[in-house]
């Protein structure tokens, strides 16, 4: 398969490859997805063969407009409607009961469908010139979710009928997801929408386990990014987690071939193995923003082991632990 590289105003082009059952990868403020048209199980289908992803890991479906989401669920309550109205357009992604309409594909078999309004304009065209898109990260399943057209092309090139070339994403991490499907609203995914941010607006809202922590045996995934090791690169990622004198120690102290460091920018100077910074301590959005292109980096350079500095997990730090987590197959020594 030739997989088109189309530019921004070649919208009209990758609709038409979605309406006719074909696979599109978009930019989104988020990460690119890898879309197709959400009502049509066979093409939903398509994306799990392309990724090789496993049928029971869900997908998000895309909107442009908020009246969508009516056809899509079977209730709109109004805790989602309070979310929807603060933070659509926007890296928020809701989960609640579906509507008859979603295909098993999309909601891998559960009664749920999970929904989002993405911010950026060429997905709000392509959603608006075709229908509903389900799309999931545009790369190959488990590795790190890309960024940018070059990411998805060293993913997907040959696998899909086309990319959307819109340049980098702002957010850098996926999107937020919180299920209202629950007596109480529930944290499943942290992202570019904080915890804190929810809970100022809807009150009560529990964090699941299975963000800082893999799913119990035979617990099903309600949501993207819970089940499978996500975001890894070949490199073996370990997480540090200790002091910023401990990081620097514990790195130095195996410093050899193949060796570098998933660090702070603070860090650099202290450190005697390559590093890969992400940004500053404190910059939780920075972070965001170049973790994935960081772990792919690490694949560029050849390293075969990298020691991750261990973020915060305030804010959107959360949303770089539970990445670099899931990245390290839940590997983490404390030092």
């Amino acid at each position: 398969m030739k997989t088109l590289v189309l530019g921004e105003n070649e919208i009209d082009k990758a609709a038409e490859i979605i309406k006719n059952g074909g696979l599109v990868a978009m930019p989104t403020e988020t990460v690119y997805g890898l879309a197709a048209n959400a009502l049509d199980g066979k093409a939903v289908a398509k994306i799990f063969k392309a990724k090789g992803r496993p049928m029971d890991n869900p997908l998000i479906v895309h909107i442009s407009d908020i009246s969508q989401i009516y056809m899509l669920v079977r209730e709109f309550p109004e805790k989602a409607k309070i979310l929807a109205e603060k933070f659509w357009a926007g890296p928020l992604t809701i989960i609640l009961p579906k509507s008859d309409i979603i295909p098993d594909e999309v909601s891998a078999g559960l009664d749920t469908v999970a929904v989002r309004f993405p911010s950026n304009k060429i997905a709000q065209a392509l959603i608006s010139k075709s229908m509903p898109l389900a799309a999931p990260s545009a790369n190959l399943s488990g590795s790190p979710s890309p960024t940018n057209a070059r990411h998805v092309l060293d993913d997907m090139k040959g696998r899909i009928n086309a990319v959307i070339d819109g340049g980098e994403c702002e957010v850098g991490v996926e999107s937020t997801v919180i299920t209202l499907a629950t007596d109480i609203p529930r944290l499943l995914r942290p992202g570019g929408i904080t915890v804190e941010q929810l809970r100022e607006a809807i009150g009560e809202v529990v964090i699941d386990d299975a963000v800082l922590n893999p799913l119990k045996s035979g617990q099903k995934a309600a949501s993207p990014g819970m089940k499978y090791k996500h975001y890894a690169p070949k490199a073996h990622i370990i997480l540090l987690e200790g002091s910023d004198d401990s990081f620097i120690e514990y790195v130095n102290s195996r410093k050899a071939n193949g060796i570098a460091a998933l660090c702070y920018d603070e860090d650099i100077d202290r450190l005697e193995v390559p590093c890969i910074p992400i940004g500053h301590a404190d910059d939780y959005e920075m972070q965001s923003h170049k973790l994935f292109s960081s772990l792919r980096n690490a694949d560029e350079q050849g390293f075969l082991t990298v020691y991750a500095h261990c973020p915060k997990t305030d804010g959107m730090g959360l949303a770089v632990y539970n990445r670099i987590i899931r990245a390290a197959g839940f590997e983490v020594i404390e030092i």
